[in-house]
């Protein structure tokens, strides 16, 4: 993780793939600022990379789409020397993850986060999904890439509202992970926001340190990895409720907060620390309530089709402190979404 490291990558897979049919998988917005870039970095280094791209958005992280990435691989040749380099945001590292787990039953996968949410979260674990039309991350696989670069530099081309939904997982990551990262966060407010470069560097170093930690722990998700989904039973609720116009990152901030207002109630997390988390998030420029005019029966519905819902039991990972999750090897919770989130997510 460092400035530089769009380069660094490429004399890395030049290194360790030299034989390899190289696909760039990017967004067509990151296809315009880096995708070629990096292609022509690939080839000053002897190496000669197909450069796939897809319509931009989460709308667009579908069966369909990775369908027509299959044909575009199949159109190259590739086979099972073939190396798949997801250079973009969390969509590009979820649907390339995911075709890299299922070309030819697998074949080495590459992770360039572009997006501060990529950094801190989505890139690492090995997690890749596609969405359904009934839910989030439906269809998925267990992937890990095999080398991850993260270049903040690329972050200064990120717009402010995509720059600012990143540190909504930062957010996350401190209050189940690390109270110490929880106040830097809250010191560095202001050069955060600013997008200084050492002080991102070092949030999205921590970030991957902890997140590293949980997943070597539990890669699966059979138990304890569930900490790093705080917010995120109704986040996902929220992006489908309003059919992904609210972005992940957003969609874990008002998550987070009602989580945390709940978690007041079934873990004992203090008032003043669920006070602390929605000031560190609205201090982001993050929305912490629901936006108007979403319908609560369509969340209620979409609660219950999340992947941590169990014998049709919804669950929620819920922090006892800043940094502090409940001991044992499932750290979630069942609730009601009518009785105990809804009531929460419409509360001003």
């Amino acid at each position: 993780m460092a400035s530089g490291a769009l380069a660094l990558a490429a004399t890395d897979l030049a290194r360790t793939f030299p034989d390899f049919l190289e696909v760039v998988v990017s967004d067509t917005r990151v296809a315009r600022l880096y995708g070629r870039r990096f292609v022509q970095l690939l080839a000053a280094r002897g190496v000669e990379a197909a450069l796939l791209t897809f319509p931009a958005g989460e709308r667009f992280k579908t069966r369909e789409t990775k369908a027509l990435l299959e044909d575009l691989l199949l159109k190259r040749g590739a086979g099972r020397d073939t190396v798949v380099v997801a250079l973009g945001g969390g969509v590009t590292g979820d649907l390339a993850g995911f075709l890299a787990a299922t070309w030819h039953r697998g074949v080495p996968l590459v992770a360039i986060p572009t997006s501060l949410l990529a950094m801190v979260d989505a890139a690492l674990g090995g997690k890749t999904a596609v969405d359904l039309p009934g839910g989030k991350n439906l269809v998925g696989a267990f992937h890990q890439p095999v080398s991850l670069w993260a270049d903040v530099r690329v972050l200064r081309t990120l717009p402010a509202r995509t720059f600012r939904a990143g540190l909504a997982e930062a957010v996350k990551t401190a209050t189940v992970l690390d109270a110490a990262l929880f106040r830097g966060l809250e010191a560095d407010v202001s050069r955060l926001v600013l997008r200084d470069e050492r002080s991102i560097a070092r949030i999205v170093a921590r970030c991957l340190v902890l997140k590293g930690r949980v997943v070597v722990s539990d890669e699966r998700e059979a138990g304890r990895r569930a900490v790093l989904n705080f917010g995120h039973t109704v986040a996902h609720a929220v992006e489908a409720a309003t059919d992904y116009r609210v972005s992940h990152g957003e969609a874990v901030s008002i998550g987070v907060v009602a989580e945390a207002r709940l978690a007041e109630r079934v873990t004992g997390l203090p008032r003043a620390h669920a006070h602390r988390i929605e000031a560190l998030l609205a201090a982001f420029g993050l929305p912490v309530r629901l936006p108007a005019g979403i319908d609560p029966k369509r969340l209620v519905r979409a609660m219950g089709r999340d992947k941590k819902t169990r014998a049709g039991v919804v669950r929620c990972a819920l922090p006892e402190k800043i940094g502090r999750m409940p001991a044992g090897d499932d750290p979630t919770v069942p609730v009601d979404p009518t009785l105990d989130l809804l009531p929460l997510l419409v509360r001003n």
